[in-house]
């Protein structure tokens, strides 16, 4: 198996009453290979062509947040953590469905179910192979469907069909059966659980910093790379390492500071965190006490960026431009897009316009806005905006984006709050 056919990309994600979604949304990372532009930024697998990157625009508390948590919620389901998500509160219906798309190991494939949340119950999963030829049509063989509101069941295994009525819904089919029994079960469920160990989901303001200190630790081939990500991300520092007590010693509460944020505030690492050293003009300081927070985000994400682009996974973010530099979020998704990337995808949130570059960053079906107006919250992509809605590759997307064109737009009514203030005080 070559590099691409081994490559585990996300290609769609439905959601329905989940979250802040009340009517079904989709967030596609299918290439548009009518457009020739940044080939680079394109993943081709056989005959499949999967975005590299995507990111998601949008006003705070519109629901950017919200997609990573159903992303989250289905990787939840896939490793046995349980059903953990709230269904639209606005709406009626108990049911939450969720879906995903993806490559695996040059195969394309796709799992949905749907969750009784008043019965706690799996009332629906269907998994199918979505099979493309050479000239882009598709068929879907289906592996395994299970329909408790309409009775329908069907199964590639013969046995397991008769089974999965009679089962029990609490959790989904995989994990309630012994898939060593039934082939092409047992096949879905390696396939499910690789995508899922492949996947790594971070917030950018409560990043952790173990996977770091553990790579800084072991001595890891990654662990030098690591190191250099962190060092080119801050112009002024010299070295970055984990100390051993003998080379640096100091107290957890030097001159009683304690970092302000979240990013490596974590207790019970806090001796390891101590031993975090960075060197500037030859001196070592702890990089907890001393580092910006820009920087210390740095040095927690560089293990997840590092380990994604070597080993192939796909990277989660959410708040991607959060305390850091927009220079160097464009370099972290330049790195995704680069053609050197052949196995790592990167989706995240951001709300830095800076990035909305559509002449050297992205192609148009990589910006996707997330927006709400009184009937909603809906998910869309650039790609959607033509030439008749005044957007072609050459358009100023920022400023579009800027005036209000593409939606997703705060919209403070900020003076109206001056005008109370002053109204109060006269």
């Amino acid at each position: 198996m070559n590099q691409k056919e081994g490559c585990l990309m996300i290609t769609e994600i439905r959601a329905q009453n989940c979250y802040a979604f009340n009517e079904k949304i989709v967030f596609s990372l299918k290439a548009d290979m009518r457009n020739k532009r940044l080939a680079d930024n394109v993943a081709v697998v056989g005959n499949f062509n999967v975005l590299k990157t995507a990111g998601i625009y949008g006003a705070n508390n519109a629901g950017k947040t919200n997609l990573i948590k159903c992303i989250l919620a289905i990787w939840n389901v896939l490793v046995n953590r349980g059903f953990v998500a709230n269904r639209n509160m606005f709406s009626n219906d108990p049911v939450v469905s969720l879906g995903i798309t993806f490559l695996f190991e040059g195969r394309e494939f796709s799992y949905d179910f749907k969750y009784d949340t008043n019965k706690n119950e799996y009332i629906f999963e269907e998994f199918q192979e979505i099979i493309k030829d050479t000239y882009g049509n598709e068929r879907h063989e289906t592996w395994l469907l299970k329909d408790i509101v309409n009775n329908e069941f069907k199964s590639l295994d013969g046995r397991m069909e008769a089974m999965i009525g009679v089962v029990a819904r609490n959790n989904i089919l995989m994990y309630l059966v012994d898939t060593k029994q039934f082939q092409h079960m047992d096949e879905m469920k390696r396939v499910l659980t690789g995508l899922a160990l492949k996947i790594d989901i971070i917030d950018l303001n409560n990043i952790p910093i173990g996977k770091t200190i553990e790579l800084l630790k072991s001595g890891n081939p990654l662990t030098q790379k690591v190191v250099n990500f962190i060092k080119n991300a801050d112009l002024y520092m010299d070295n970055y390492f984990f100390a051993s007590p003998s080379q640096f010693k100091i107290e957890t509460s030097i001159d009683g500071k304690q970092p302000q944020e979240k990013v490596l505030n974590i207790p019970d690492q806090l001796e390891e965190q101590i031993r975090l050293t960075s060197v500037y003009k030859g001196v070592a300081v702890p990089s907890l006490l001393f580092d910006s927070t820009g920087t210390k985000k740095i040095a927690a994400l560089a293990s997840y960026i590092i380990e994604a682009l070597e080993t192939g996974r796909i990277l989660i973010i959410d708040e991607l431009d959060s305390s850091i530099h927009f220079k160097l979020t464009r370099a972290i998704v330049a790195m995704f897009n680069n053609a050197l990337n052949d196995r790592a995808q990167l989706i995240f949130t951001v709300h830095d316009v800076n990035l909305m570059d559509c002449k050297k960053l992205f192609r148009k079906e990589q910006i996707w806005f997330v927006s709400k107006d009184n009937d909603g919250v809906y998910v869309y992509s650039l790609a959607d905006f033509t030439a008749q809605d005044g957007v072609r590759e050459t358009t100023d997307v920022i400023e579009k984006y800027r005036k209000g064109a593409l939606g997703a737009l705060p919209e403070p009514e900020l003076i109206n709050s001056l005008l109370e203030i002053k109204e109060d005080r006269g």
